[in-house]
């Protein structure tokens, strides 16, 4: 594959020469030497994007054909999944089945809003006068997207289908330790017929060229998905330019079981809650809130199931627990787990880091129990497979501590009581709300945080509106 940028529908390499090793996280080989771009490079793919979308080609182009080009990308994505999949487990770590439905969803993400493309209308306004007043929806211009390490291709998808299907154009930071599905995303842009500049990728470190991009006076609006503390950098830089930012942060979201649920059904949500993606999710369920009264019961299945979930090989199809991104992040994990020992909750399953093979930055499936508000697992970020387990007397304490957080991405409810999931759903504060399910999304369902977890959103038809300008008109009669 392809290893330099990719920038104006050609590869080259960084304007200082500069290329670091991709490591694969399960057996610690490096994957390939990807060209690394700073503010030069940024500044290359930015003009590309800024003379793309003034070009009369783009300019010209119908919403509908702008749509066809997005199906097309789809298309090629679809016929190239096996390989997609294959690279994303190699680059992230995680098991390969996750990486096929990571594929799956991006794939519907650019079918979404390629049909949206021809669909994205303004009104016509009712106002006092001799006048005939109607709003334009246009793009925004160029758009400087932003993307984590934990899903590398999908997330990618989010930013850059609704904003290529807006008349926007684009410019992809990914994730400094997994860039190499987002540049054999590059090859598709080309064979799918999108101009030059249309699609720009640029890997790099985020402190060089993330930070260009959010800073470069061309670009008109930075979509990111990432930390909170970089979410706060970025609105900090972005208002030098008055950049529009849409931001989708960290999150501690809370998986509430309560005594009537389903108790079989709720142990597997969340297990899945929390340690599918290795908890390397923003919205994971980090924090399970559970009824006193099944409370015991609860954390022994949970527990029980925890022990079997075992570290493994990403490519064989039993695994369900993959490696951890890096060794940074295994050993930022590890330190949230002596902290929780440190501050007195009670280990129950996991805790311990591991290998497959002798190589790898693995983490077991790790379960506290007896953990109370103000602990670091509690209140913190882990971003790793480690659940916090609290208990609640009734549905107002839930409520309550479930809403103790600086973090407001999503959440879980689990009940057979219809009026208290719609009750319990409507007082949580946070963007994604399940009820009986946990870590479902679709191309259509808009989803983002509240509080320190971001604002703006992501999918949906409300993520286009992001990527658009609204114009009134006004004509005299």
């Amino acid at each position: 594959m392809r290893t330099d940028l990719f920038i104006g529908n050609a590869w080259r390499p960084a304007a200082s020469g500069k290329r670091y090793g991709v490591i694969n996280p399960a057996t610690e080989e490096c994957l390939a030497e990807v060209a690394e771009g700073d503010a030069a490079d940024i500044d290359a793919a930015v003009q590309s994007a800024r003379t793309c979308f003034d070009s009369p080609d783009w300019q010209g182009l119908s919403p509908r054909k702008r749509g066809g080009l997005l199906f097309r990308l789809a298309d090629l994505l679809e016929q190239r999944a096996k390989d997609f999949a294959e690279l994303e487990t190699r680059n992230n770590g995680k098991p390969l089945f996750e990486s096929r439905i990571d594929v799956a969803m991006a794939v519907q993400t650019y079918r979404y809003y390629a049909g949206w493309a021809d669909k994205l209308t303004g009104d016509t306004l009712p106002v006092d006068g001799p006048f005939f007043a109607y709003t334009l929806r246009e793009p925004v211009g160029v758009v400087g997207a932003i993307v984590p390490w934990n899903f590398p291709l999908n997330l990618a998808s989010w930013k850059i289908a609704p904003a290529l299907a807006a008349g926007c154009t684009v410019v992809l930071k990914p994730a400094h330790e997994t860039p190499l599905t987002a540049l054999l995303l590059g090859d598709l842009a080309v064979e799918a017929g999108l101009p030059p500049g249309a699609l720009n990728v640029v890997p790099g470190m985020g402190a060089a060229a993330g930070a260009a991009l959010v800073r470069h006076p061309q670009v008109d609006k930075i979509a990111f998905t990432g930390s909170t503390e970089v979410g706060q950098w970025i609105m900090r830089e972005a208002a030098g330019t008055v950049k529009r930012v849409t931001l989708e942060l960290g999150g501690k979201s809370p998986n509430i079981i309560f005594a009537d649920a389903d108790l079989a059904a709720a142990v597997r949500g969340a297990q899945t809650g929390i340690f599918y993606g290795k908890g390397e999710v923003c919205a994971a369920g980090s924090r399970l809130l559970v009824e006193k009264a099944v409370h015991d019961q609860v954390v022994e299945q949970l527990a029980e199931r925890a022990k079997k979930l075992a570290p493994g090989d990403p490519f064989d199809k039993n695994t369900r627990l993959g490696a951890l991104v890096s060794q940074r992040q295994q050993q930022k994990v590890l330190s949230y787990i002596a902290a929780g020992k440190k501050e007195g909750a009670a280990l129950v399953a996991g805790g311990n880091p591991a290998q497959v093979n002798g190589k790898g930055y693995f983490v077991e499936a790790t379960v506290f129990d007896g953990a109370r508000a103000g602990m670091k697992i509690v209140d913190e970020e882990i971003f790793g497979p480690v659940l916090a387990v609290l208990s609640f007397e009734d549905e107002a304490e839930g409520i309550r501590l479930a809403n103790r957080t600086m973090y407001g991405l999503a959440a879980g409810v689990w009940t057979k009581d219809v009026q208290k999931a719609h009750r319990v759903a409507r007082a949580i504060k946070a963007g994604t709300v399940w009820v009986n399910s946990y870590n479902f999304y679709d191309a259509a369902a808009p989803f983002g945080g509240y509080k320190f977890s971001g604002f703006g959103r992501d999918l949906g038809k409300e993520a286009l509106e992001s990527y658009t300008e609204v114009k009134t008109v006004w004509v005299a009669l």
